[in-house]
């Protein structure tokens, strides 16, 4: 399936994680959308850390691309999903090139620094 640059979102800002560990230690770098989709095209998975009823609402339709939030809806209000690092470790491998994404970058920025954390 080709990814064009309508399917994605409109924000033009995101995050690529890659799960490589090596010496030098993991790598984050800020892309825009044409970065993305080009990564997408080979092979990347898009990670979309937004609520899943967000997610419902229009998403990038990609054949990797997976829904985990970071954030979840509760009678009192968005909470850091407990199980966030746990779901990303089930659904990816280590070696998995990941480009995380949400609205606005807030949430893609905070699940990034918490994957850090968990690769150090």
């Amino acid at each position: 399936m080709a990814v064009t640059v309508a399917m994605l979102p409109r924000w033009s800002v995101f995050l690529l994680f890659l799960f490589v560990l090596c010496s030098s230690g993991a790598k984050v770098v800020a892309i825009d959308v044409h970065a993305a989709k080009r990564l997408i095209q080979t092979g990347s998975i898009y990670l979309d850390v937004r609520t899943v009823e967000e997610f419902k609402k229009g998403h990038v339709d990609a054949v990797n691309v997976l829904n985990i939030p970071y954030m979840l809806n509760t009678p009192k209000g968005k909470v850091k999903n407990p199980d966030f690092l746990k779901e990303v470790s089930s659904a990816c491998n280590k070696e998995d090139h990941l480009i995380l994404g949400c609205q606005s970058g807030v949430r893609s920025l905070y699940a990034t620094a918490d994957l850090l954390s968990e690769v150090s």
